[in-house]
């Protein structure tokens, strides 16, 4: 700590295959297909600092919007939930845009990898994180203390629904590895458009697990109308 505040250091940084922020899910877990990867900073790779965590199926992930804190925040924001034309203020919110640019999420722990040149990586699933986000700490989801299945949802009372049928045709589709298919179909799904975009001759595009996907959202139904792979 020192005269301007308090120095959190990443412990860990997340592998995922949202190499940009449009397209990542708005909350954790609404694509439970999505995979990624905890890898684990030199100072913190001990095996023992993760015993007992394989026992536990979810994590809480506590980490920085990294790519925010330049921007600032404001007192009050426009949620994409209330269709990005209401204001809330930013504590009744899960904006980015914070004090301390902190995200909080929960995730599905898949495995633990003991051995490696990386240390200990923790497999997860579910994630809404951007590819090479500072993970600053790691607790596990304990049901009893951490589920109010009584809480108040305020202006987000229950999850989305898949908004968007999905049409990717087979010539695209196949460029898609087969176990990153129903991840993207999901996402796709959650209708990744900003809320105030509604032309149907628009097309939009978002880059995931090293692909660009292109599509056009036409009466309840997102067609892909384009895929190819990003240049290294």
């Amino acid at each position: 700590m020192d005269n301007n505040g308090i120095y959190l250091q990443p412990i860990a940084y997340i592998h995922s295959d949202f190499s940009s922020k449009f397209g990542i899910p708005r909350q954790s877990g609404l694509v439970e297909s999505l995979k990624a990867q905890i890898l684990f900073e030199p100072g913190f790779r001990f095996p023992e600092a993760v015993r007992g965590l394989e026992e536990f199926s979810h994590l809480w992930l506590i980490w920085r919007f990294s790519e925010a804190v330049e921007k600032g925040w404001s007192p009050t924001v426009r949620p994409p939930r209330l269709g990005g034309n209401q204001r809330v203020g930013v504590f009744a919110s899960r904006s980015p845009f914070r004090p301390n640019h902190l995200g909080l999420s929960c995730v599905r722990l898949e495995r633990v990898e003991l051995r490696g040149p990386q240390g200990p990586v923790l497999h997860v699933s579910g994630a809404d994180l951007l590819d090479g986000t500072p993970i600053l700490d790691i607790k596990p989801y304990v049901p009893y203390a951490d589920s109010r299945p009584e809480a108040r949802g305020g202006f987000a009372p229950s999850a989305p629904d898949a908004a968007l049928m999905v049409e990717i045709p087979a010539e695209w589709e196949r460029l898609v590895p087969e176990d990153r298919r129903p991840a993207l179909r999901g996402i796709l799904g959650q209708d990744p458009r900003p809320p105030y975009q509604h032309d149907p001759q628009r097309t939009y595009g978002l880059v995931f697990a090293g692909l660009e996907i292109r599509f056009q959202v036409r009466e309840g139904t997102l067609i892909v109308t384009e895929i190819f792979p990003i240049a290294p």
